[in-house]
């Protein structure tokens, strides 16, 4: 029988995590990192992808593998899931975390931009997740977790775009669940709620009013932090949440129950 310490571990294990650089996706890469987890971080910015990567290595002693990737194009996809393969001989988790958004009305919005924004957030977690299936069926088993939004359940005049691709997410992910549930890979979904990042900051600065907003209905009273993400990656990363697949789970402070 597993220890609370065994289910909760990701020792010897690998996750990529897309855009894993900044914001939410370094703060779930550190989660997965803090219980064992070697990473690999796909994105687009390298230079801060090489600092992302110092930083999880000084604190958490795992390895870090460093690698330039943007989701729009399925070869480099394919070769973020072969170099993955050659450094560490596995992969056990993706985390579908690369987004984009453009916030505009949707009269104001542009074909091209729309498409983009589809692209980058959602296309791209349907092509990593085919991309790294044949490993983890091989294998046995893994775990995919897609990064939703509260725009997966609620709209935004300005978030169509963005919206569109987050609740198409939550779909993705309850399909991917019941396909792949026979060969042992758990694919669930978080959908976080107001997190303070660079891309939040700068919706307060674009959408009036939005941080009064945010902070009203939030029960918690504030906003989330990257690291709030942590235990509910580990949770959906590791063997403690084996039985559990196809689920779109809120990490918002009360935010999504809130009246």
């Amino acid at each position: 029988m597993k220890t609370l310490v065994d289910l909760f571990s990701l020792k010897d294990k690998v996750a990529i995590v897309t855009g894993g650089n900044r914001g939410i996706g370094y703060g779930i890469a550190c989660g997965l990192a803090s219980v064992g987890g070697n990473i690999a971080i796909a994105a687009r910015n390298q230079s801060k992808t090489a600092k992302a990567a110092e930083r999880i290595i000084g604190e958490y002693g795992v390895k870090v593998l460093e690698l330039g990737v943007d989701v729009r194009h399925g070869g480099q996809i394919a070769s973020m899931v072969e170099k993955t393969l050659e450094a560490y001989g596995r992969i056990d988790v993706l985390v579908n975390n690369a987004g984009i958004n453009i916030r505009k009305m949707p009269h104001d919005l542009t074909s091209t931009e729309y498409d983009e924004v589809l692209e980058v957030n959602l296309r791209s977690a349907f092509l990593c997740s085919k991309a790294v299936y044949p490993a983890m069926k091989e294998a046995g088993g893994g775990k995919i977790i897609n990064i939703g939004s509260m725009t997966s359940l609620f709209g935004g005049a300005k978030l169509m775009a963005y919206g569109t691709s987050k609740g198409g997410i939550v779909a993705m992910t309850r399909a991917l669940a019941v396909a792949w549930a026979p060969d042992n890979i758990q694919v669930n979904a978080i959908l976080p709620g107001w997190i303070d990042t660079d891309l939040t900051k700068r919706a307060r600065v674009e959408l009036e009013g939005l941080n009064e907003r945010v902070l009203a209905r939030t029960p918690a009273g504030r906003w989330g932090h990257p690291e709030d993400l942590h235990g509910t990656a580990i949770f959906l990363a590791t063997a403690a949440s084996g039985f559990v697949t196809g689920v779109a789970l809120p990490v918002d402070g009360g935010y999504s129950v809130s009246i």
